[in-house]
């Protein structure tokens, strides 16, 4: 397992991008074309792929099929690597960081509880309880019902030496930008925004100087030139290909509700990977918006 404090410096500065889990024709975990998936991305220079995250589709996953994605990325990825996300209720949270652990992981991704809204003293103790229930390196997902105030972030850092990132996709700058000033170097800060590129220089402002790329699933090269443009501070660069190909996809990623995993997942099917439909409650791209995106891929390749 790596380290805590040496997987916070890899994940500090690069590119992070989070995999689809593809499943086969009887709705199953399928490992075959998972791998092969992986390792063509892990051919690309970013600082991690984080498995069964929301693109991963770790809402429709089982705790025991996570523990697969996990064991079957450990097989590929080498030295690299292995972060996975985790979630549910509290209990469920902790046995998965301890099964994820027990599978090979390095790290997890601790998103939203779901459903119930939760006063931030449960929320905090949630977070409280799941770094203690792992060695490995915890990653807040400040999202949804899960939102944490840089006071309790602070804290929570203060008690859980294995917190070492805070991911941010409620679009709240103020919140954010408190806890990059609060917790300076203690974290890593990752962009996490439904396809964030669309808001990565507005974060970079607030302290973020990283994110997750959805994109890099099935365009890594065009996911690496944006984030190689926005770590030089080449506005022109990036606002280029925001309006080539980031707002062209940004278009078909909102003609549906769930079309942010749907459309990637599209994406990769279409280069020639087999991902597989995404499961309920989320639809798959209509033939015609299959093909809107065969022609955006074939315009940014």
């Amino acid at each position: 397992m790596i380290a805590p404090t040496e997987l916070r410096e890899i994940i500090r500065n690069g590119l992070l991008s989070f995999p689809v889990t593809p499943f086969d024709a009887e709705d199953r975990f399928a490992p075959r074309p998972f791998s092969a998936h992986l390792e063509w991305l892990s051919s690309y220079p970013v600082a991690g792929l984080i498995v069964a995250g929301g693109t991963g589709e770790l809402f429709s996953l089982t705790p025991g099929e996570v523990v697969e994605v996990v064991k079957a990325a450990r097989a590929v990825s080498g030295d690299a690597p292995v972060i996975a996300g985790c979630g549910y209720g509290t209990r469920i949270a902790c046995d998965m960081a301890r099964e994820i652990e027990a599978a090979g992981g390095d790290g997890i991704l601790l998103l939203p509880h779901y459903l119930t809204e939760a006063p931030a003293d449960g929320i905090a103790a949630r977070v409280r309880a799941v770094c203690k229930a792992t060695n490995m390196g915890v990653i807040v997902y400040n999202r949804g019902q899960a939102r944490v105030s840089a006071e309790q972030l602070a804290q929570l850092a203060d008690e859980c030496p294995n917190l070492i990132g805070f991911k941010d996709g409620t679009g709240d700058i103020d919140t954010v930008r408190r806890v990059t000033i609060a917790l300076g170097d203690r974290l890593s800060y990752i962009g996490g925004m439904p396809t964030h590129e669309l808001f990565a220089q507005a974060y970079r402002g607030a302290g973020m100087p990283t994110y997750s790329s959805a994109v890099f699933n099935f365009v890594p090269e065009t996911a690496l030139k944006f984030h190689k443009a926005f770590l030089a501070g080449d506005d022109a660069a990036c606002e280029q290909m925001l309006r080539d190909f980031y707002y062209p996809f940004a278009r078909i990623r909102d003609r549906k509700a769930g079309y942010a995993v749907s459309a990637v997942k599209a994406g990769v099917r279409l280069r020639g990977f087999e991902a597989g439909p995404v499961r309920a409650p989320l639809t798959d791209l209509t033939d015609e918006e299959v093909e809107m995106m065969r022609e955006l891929i074939a315009s940014a390749r």
